[in-house]
């Protein structure tokens, strides 16, 4: 058995790029690597194809410590990265600044919508998850489903075609149009799920070591990924937050910390730096640098959607007032936003971003945040449009499609405004590996999230 997101000989070619993109010195390191035989690549997939031999791992494991001890430049994630963010006049919110008390009139049918949505928007990608743009292209225009309008079908797709750009092996049997019977299981709905459980368990004043203890009682390590993988790793190693989110973990801007943001956003409705300071202590546990902004940049995003006020474009602002300007995610969020303002197809907004954000893993958070802001600002906040771009621009379908789709479905603010044919094949069941919510309707779910949202009572009698 090979394991993936930790074979020493993939992560040091993984912390090679990204230690060159907090701008250290890798040269010597590489060359080390390379002389002994060792591969420079990062492969796409979580492992390369075959293990390495004992002393080009034992040498992996070695270059990766030194790899950690190479000092950076001084604040990289802030360095500019080129291009303005495309929001102008940013101001960095302070946390609890106009906060209504308690929840919002609507605020259970709005997480009620965002909750399906999210459901919608992940299972919309599943299918497609991990292939390129062109194979997503390929496989919906088969199907007459482009642009992207409704779920992927085998249906009348040719096999051949099936066979170049096989269907994402675990999603297809439940996924698929012809397959759906409620929503199934995925790491874009279990974090959502363990936060629920961080919150009723330890309130908002939760620290990163409450979350690292949460994680290894209630989430199985085989349903993590990336970072969350070397990071949970770590745990059991002895490592402590927050060199978990840095020992030996290469992926540490991907896009993880991004997807465990909802609950901090809808749990602090109209609160955006308040959601985002939550966020930003789930995600240290994991990563650093423009993985914590990701993180940040979607919490905000959501609670200002969950308020009940603001369009969609308000909505993506004040996520980017909470990134720091001229960071790389927050380069990125604005080119992706000023591209879908100016351009009238989407396909050529996915082909830009594409062109521009190509070198990165599709799993990395820079190209994916790029794309989710383009794809609800081309969408104006519609609902289908917002999960249907989201996806159809490839990178990581599912995430990007579910994180679009909580948005979407804030923005929509009710369940019975998302259109049916996304919500009735959920069944209201949502199948997951956090234990205490196998089978859970999406109604509870709202119903949990709102009582969460109210203040303590001793809130509630203060000036």
């Amino acid at each position: 058995m090979r394991l993936t997101w930790l074979q020493p000989e993939d992560l040091i070619a993984h912390e090679l790029r990204q230690a060159q993109e907090e701008g250290r010195d890798v040269t010597p390191i590489r060359t080390r690597w390379q002389e002994a035989g060792g591969n420079p690549d990062p492969p796409a997939s979580g492992a390369s194809p075959h293990p390495a031999p004992p002393r080009l791992r034992a040498l992996a494991e070695q270059l990766l410590d030194e790899l950690e001890d190479l000092p950076a430049r001084p604040a990289f994630e802030d360095g500019a990265a080129g291009r303005s963010s495309g929001v102008q006049g940013r101001q960095p919110l302070v946390a609890g600044k106009g906060r209504a008390r308690g929840a919002p009139r609507g605020h259970h049918a709005r997480v009620h919508a965002a909750w399906l949505g999210r459901a919608a928007g992940c299972l919309l990608g599943k299918p497609v998850e991990k292939l390129p743009l062109h194979a997503i292209r390929a496989l919906a225009k088969a199907a007459d489903n482009w642009p992207l309008n409704t779920w992927f079908t085998a249906r009348g797709v040719p096999p051949e075609l099936t066979a170049r750009h096989p269907w994402n092996r675990r999603s297809a049997p439940t996924s698929l149009a012809e397959n759906i019977d409620g929503m199934p299981e995925d790491d874009d709905l279990n974090y959502p799920l363990l936060n629920l459980l961080l919150l009723r368990r330890h309130g908002p004043a939760f620290t990163t070591a409450d979350v690292a203890a949460l994680w290894l009682d209630e989430l199985p390590a085989a349903r993590t990924f990336t970072a969350e993988r070397v990071a949970y790793r770590n745990l059991l190693n002895g490592v402590v937050p927050p060199r978990t989110a840095r020992h030996r973990n290469p992926f540490r801007e991907w896009i993880g910390a991004l997807i465990r943001a909802d609950a901090h956003g809808w749990t602090h409705p109209g609160d955006p730096a308040a959601a985002a300071e939550q966020a930003r202590r789930d995600a240290c546990l994991t990563h650093t640098g423009n993985g914590v902004y990701g993180a940040m940049f979607a919490a905000a995003t959501i609670a200002q959607a969950a308020s009940g006020s603001g369009d969609v474009h308000h909505c993506l602002a004040t996520g980017l007032s909470v990134v720091p300007p001229g960071s790389r995610l927050a380069d990125a969020v604005g080119h992706g936003i000023e591209l879908a303002r100016t351009t009238h197809r989407f396909d050529d907004v996915a082909d830009a971003l594409h062109t521009a954000y190509g070198r990165y893993h599709w799993v990395h958070v820079v190209p994916n945040a790029a794309l989710l802001a383009a794809a609800l600002t081309h969408a104006d906040g519609d609902f289908t449009g917002s999960i249907t771009r989201a996806v159809s621009g490839g990178w990581d379908t599912d995430s990007n499609g579910a994180t679009a789709g909580s948005v979407a479905g804030l923005l929509a603010g009710h369940p019975d405004a998302l259109p049916a044919r996304w919500t009735a094949p959920l069944k209201n069941r949502l199948t997951t590996s956090i234990g205490a919510f196998d089978g859970i309707g999406f109604d509870e779910l709202a119903t949990l999230t709102h009582e969460l949202t109210h203040p303590h009572p001793a809130e509630e009698t203060s000036p």
